[in-house]
């Protein structure tokens, strides 16, 4: 009514009154309250990537709960789901269907998680269910009976202090913060230590231990078990036991069940794991921190391939948490987020690392090709093997080998050409002593080589494996134990006795006292891999190595042997200096100039050369996007590459959604496989 007291046209309107929901077969009675469910449907197709509406029968309606799992019937077919919300009407006019029957009432999809993936999904071009299928562990029934729904007690967590957070600067201040309940990021340059109390799995405790000490819980990602382990380890002598859980793919459906109800259930608030952790339900959830952000584990093999370091950053946006990322390097992208301020740098005093570092040296520079010319490029130096033979006295002495088994690369012994397979052109390699030449592609047997380039027929090993160097320092150090750690048989830690322990990148065991002398020996085998981060990666494997030695303070020295000695070297010359926080700087700096990631984003479109020419035609590409390629990857398949400035980042996301959607559709027999942000766009 108006002031004069007469009414509007608007209030002869009538709002719209939908009918109740129809079911498909009548008969069966529906829930009084809220019969309509939204059901998120496990269909794996990408045209089918959102809610579809459901009736909730009357006899399950206090059992669909919202992040329950049920069964619903789509297309004929019997399919999984997730109930998003219930409503009281239905946005679908039709008639619907109602769900077949409820497989747990427990709650598993939170609101929070449902959120994040969500956005990880948005942000990979991806599908929500292929992201929930990475976050929630398949269901375990008899984990959920055998585990009470109230908390047991835990004891109360002890007032530490964190003196290892004082060698930095601005550390107490960031566990500060996390305390009071800010959301403080940083990237933190963490000092060598060989002392449990200072070395980085217990960093990140004392980051968990503040975050609870505020009432806030914590999500500690590392790249494999063996960290896990070491992380495990610290949290128990920081808060004692009962306060975290372990979340890993090798626990057993039952175990890693368990521990996911632990958290949801809020039995703990402290989750260590690996990256699906990331997604973990962690109560009050106030720190985000992960381990060696360079390292490809952290990066999803399954789609959307979503990485480590995104999805931390979502979750933290999504509940206001801590972010924190830790190693002994740091990649491009996090030099991006210091320069741009999403992240404060958090470095010791170089005073310290003189200290803490062992003293890295370069065979064949110097002295070194002086008394022996042909250092450089020798497999071991002798300036490498008189370290080694005087570390034996003091302690055992790790070999870091790039390339696993015997001996993975031959070469023609005359004109030094790769040694190629007849059948399909692979490399050849030898798995053992005294065992013909194989093919390291397709495994056939080269019993008559003759080189196609000069007609040699004599063969020289290229590129030396583990196993064969762990023969060659047998012979060279008599009567000295030799333990190799590689895939397949991973060692974890050694005494402090003297041994030679020979191990391949990311393999390398834990050192009682620390590792007397480090040899990293084959470096060009490292640097000349054809790929964007190889700088980076080179850099990352050899301080993570160094990191296990004794620092100089107490005699540790590490070797570098077969880099190049007729340039300068950016990813040598920063392991020398331990200065990453100057390499990460320079390498974005480069690739700003460039152009490449993480200054641009990236997709690449993989398939045959007629499916690649029809997606990009139908994608709606701005002018700023350049299309490089294609490139052939194998038979028949070939790659494209979008680039694309970051402000058209999130639409070249859509696009790619869309292109996945489409050839869903369509049924395509020739799908192209699509990805966002891939550690090197070229492999």
């Amino acid at each position: 009514m108006t002031e004069s007291g007469e009414g509007t046209q608007l209030e002869l309107i009538q709002p719209t009154r939908r009918p109740r929901p129809r079911p498909v077969s009548g008969g069966e009675p529906v829930a009084e309250v809220d019969p309509v469910a939204a059901v998120l449907v496990d269909t794996g197709l990408a045209h089918l990537d959102r809610p579809f509406e459901y009736l909730v029968p009357a006899a399950m309606s206090d059992d669909v709960v919202a992040g329950a799992r049920i069964k619903v019937r789509f297309a004929g077919q019997d399919l999984d789901g997730f109930v998003i919300s219930r409503s009281a009407q239905a946005e679908h006019e039709g008639r619907l269907a109602t769900i077949r029957r409820v497989v747990s009432p427990e709650p598993v999809l939170t609101p929070e998680v449902l959120a994040a993936a969500r956005q990880v999904a948005q942000h990979y071009g991806g599908v929500v269910g292929d992201v929930l299928r990475l976050a929630v562990p398949p269901r375990h029934a008899a984990a959920e009976k055998a585990l009470p729904v109230e908390c047991p007690e835990v004891g109360d967590v002890p007032d530490l202090e964190s003196p290892a957070w004082s060698r930095y600067a601005g550390g107490p201040a960031f566990l500060a913060r996390v305390t009071s309940g800010d959301a403080p990021a940083a990237s933190l340059l963490a000092a060598p230590s060989v002392d449990a109390e200072d070395d980085w799995p217990g960093l990140l405790a004392d980051a968990a231990a503040a975050a609870l000490a505020g009432g806030r819980g914590s999500i500690l990602l590392v790249p494999d078990a063996r960290d896990v382990a070491r992380v495990e380890a610290a949290l128990t002598a920081r808060l004692g036991k009962g306060h975290h859980v372990r979340l890993t793919a090798d626990q057993g459906p039952q175990a890693r069940y368990t521990a996911y109800l632990k958290v949801l259930r809020g039995h703990v608030k402290v989750v260590v794991g690996t990256r699906a952790a990331g997604f973990a339900p962690v109560h009050d959830l106030g720190l985000i921190a992960w381990w060696d952000d360079g390292d490809d584990l952290h990066d999803e093999p399954r789609a959307p391939y979503p990485q480590v370091r995104e999805v931390a950053r979502i979750r933290a946006s999504l509940h206001g948490a801590a972010l924190l990322s830790a190693g002994f390097t740091r990649t491009a992208a996090l030099a991006q987020w210091c320069a741009e301020g999403v992240a404060v740098p958090l470095e010791a005093d170089r005073s310290l690392l003189r200290r803490t570092v062992a003293r890295v040296r370069i065979a064949g520079e110097g002295s070194d090709l002086a008394r022996d010319p042909a250092a450089a490029r020798a497999h071991l130096p002798s300036s490498a093997w008189q370290v080694a033979k005087e570390a034996l006295t003091r302690g055992p002495v790790l070999v870091q080998v790039p390339r696993r088994g015997y001996l993975p690369s031959l070469s023609c012994q005359e004109c030094r050409r790769p040694a190629r397979c007849r059948v399909c052109s692979g490399p050849l390699g030898l798995k053992g002593p005294g065992q013909p030449p194989t093919c390291r592609w397709c495994g056939a047997v080269e019993t008559h080589f003759e080189c196609p380039h000069c007609g040699s027929l004599r063969l020289r090993s290229s590129v030396v494996g583990a196993r064969r160097t762990a023969e060659e320092l047998g012979r060279a150090f008599p009567g000295v134990p030799v333990t190799t750690s590689g895939a397949g048989a991973v060692v974890d830690h050694v005494d402090s006795r003297p041994r030679l322990v020979i191990s391949t990148p990311g393999a390398e065991p834990v050192a009682e006292g620390g590792f007397a002398a480090c040899l990293l020996l084959d470096a060009w085998a490292l640097l000349d891999r054809p790929s964007l981060d190889a700088g980076e990666e080179c850099l990352r494997r050899w301080t993570n190595a160094v990191a296990l030695t004794r620092g100089a303070g107490d005699g540790g020295v590490a070797v570098l042997a077969g880099g190049p000695t007729h340039t300068t070297v950016p990813a040598i010359e920063a392991l020398v200096r331990w200065d990453p926080a100057w390499f990460a700087a320079r390498e974005l700096s480069e690739r700003a100039d460039l152009s490449l990631p993480p200054t641009a984003r990236v997709a690449t479109l993989t398939g045959p050369r007629q499916a690649l020419q029809a997606a990009v035609g139908e994608m709606r590409l701005g002018a700023s996007v350049r299309v490089l390629g294609p490139l052939p990857v194998a038979a028949e398949t070939e790659r494209l590459v979008l680039s694309a400035p970051l402000p058209q980042g999130p639409a070249l996301a859509v696009e790619v959604a869309a292109m996945r959607a489409r050839h869903s559709a369509r049924k395509e027999t020739s799908p192209v496989a699509a990805r966002l942000d891939p550690r090197d766009p070229t492999s």
